[in-house]
C-alpha cells in the first residue's frame, strides 16, 4: 500500500513536470533546465503568503501559479526568445536561472527547510497502512489538472495549433499559425505546470533551495523514458518511474539514496537502446 501511494503520487507530480517541459520542447525546441526551479518559486511564494501574511492557502496556491507564470513569461521575453534559435545558448542561459532563482531562495530565506500546513487535516487507514486526506486530494487534484490538460490539447483550437506546430514548426508557419506567439503561450502553460505542481505537492514536502534539483534529475530521466516532445509518453514514463522510485525506496536498503542513481541508469539506458523513447519520433539521418 505505501508503494501504491508513493507510486501514484510521485508518478502524477513527475507527470506534471514532465509534460510541461515536453510542452516548451516540442514547440519551441527550448530546453528549460529552470522548469523545476519555477516548480521551487512556486513552494516560497505559497510558504511565504500563508506562513507570514497569513493568507488562505488555497487562495496562496492562485497566487503563486499566478507569479510563476509571470516570472516565466518575463524570462522567455527577455532572456530565452533573444536566443531560442541557438539551444547551447538556451541550455546554458536556463542553468543561470535556476541557479540565480536558488542563490535569491537562499538570500531570502536562508537554507532552513520550511513546511508548508496541509490543505484537509486527518488519515484514514487501508491495509494497515495509514492514508492522509492531504494525498488523496493531491492526486485527485492532479487527476483534474490532467484532464483539463487534455481537453486544452484535444478539444481547441489553441491546442490543435500547438500540436500542429510541435509536429512540424515550418509547416505551422505556413498554414498562418504565429509560431512565435504559440510558443509564449506553450511557456506560460508549461510553467504554469510547474507552478501548480509546486502547489499541489506542497504540503507533502520540505521546502529548500535546492527542492528543485532531484526532480530535475528524474524529470528528465521520464522525458528520455518517454520521448522528447512526447506528451503521452512523458504522462506513461512518468508513472513508469514514479513506480520504480517506490520500489526502490520501500523495497532496497537504503534505497532513498538510490533513487536519483535509478532514474539516471534507466535514462542512460534508455538513450543506448532506444534513443527515441517510448513514443518519440525515431532519429533519422536528414537528407
Amino acid at each position: 500500500m505505501n508503494i501504491l501511494i508513493t507510486g501514484l503520487i510521485t508518478g502524477s507530480m513527475l507527470a506534471l513536470l514532465a509534460i510541461g517541459f515536453s510542452l516548451i520542447f516540442g514547440v519551441a525546441r527550448i530546453v528549460n533546465i529552470a522548469h523545476t526551479a519555477f516548480y521551487m518559486i512556486a513552494a516560497y511564494t505559497i510558504y511565504f503568503l500563508s506562513a507570514k501574511l497569513g493568507v488562505s492557502p488555497f487562495w496562496a496556491m492562485l497566487i503563486a501559479v499566478a507569479v510563476v507564470v509571470a516570472l516565466g513569461l518575463l524570462a522567455y521575453r527577455f532572456l530565452i526568445d533573444p536566443i531560442r534559435e541557438h539551444e547551447a545558448a538556451v541550455l546554458i542561459a536556463t542553468i543561470a536561472l535556476a541557479m540565480i532563482m536558488q542563490e535569491a531562495m537562499l538570500l531570502i530565506f536562508t537554507g532552513d527547510y520550511l513546511t508548508v500546513s496541509a490543505l484537509i487535516q486527518g488519515f484514514f487507514v487501508v491495509g494497515g497502512v495509514k492514508v492522509f486526506h492531504q494525498q488523496v486530494l493531491t492526486f485527485v487534484v492532479v487527476l483534474i489538472i490532467l484532464a483539463a490538460l487534455w481537453l486544452l490539447l484535444m478539444k481547441t483550437n489553441l491546442g490543435l495549433a500547438i500540436r500542429s506546430t510541435a509536429e512540424d514548426r515550418e509547416v505551422a508557419n505556413l498554414m498562418g499559425m504565429n509560431e512565435s506567439r504559440l510558443a509564449m503561450i506553450t511557456m506560460a502553460i508549461s510553467v504554469a505546470l510547474a507552478g501548480l505542481t509546486g502547489a499541489v505537492i506542497v504540503p507533502l514536502a520540505v521546502v529548500s533551495p535546492f527542492m528543485w534539483m532531484e526532480p530535475l534529475i528524474i524529470m528528465m530521466a521520464v522525458v528520455v523514458l518517454g520521448g522528447l516532445g512526447s506528451i503521452k509518453g512523458s504522462f506513461v514514463a512518468a508513472y513508469i518511474l514514479g513506480f520504480t522510485e517506490a520500489l526502490v525506496v520501500f523495497l532496497i536498503p537504503k534505497g532513498a539514496f538510490l533513487k536519483g542513481s535509478v532514474a539516471l541508469s534507466i535514462m542512460i539506458l534508455v538513450l543506448l537502446l532506444r534513443p527515441e523513447g517510448l513514443f518519440g519520433v525515431s532519429f533519422e539521418e536528414e537528407r
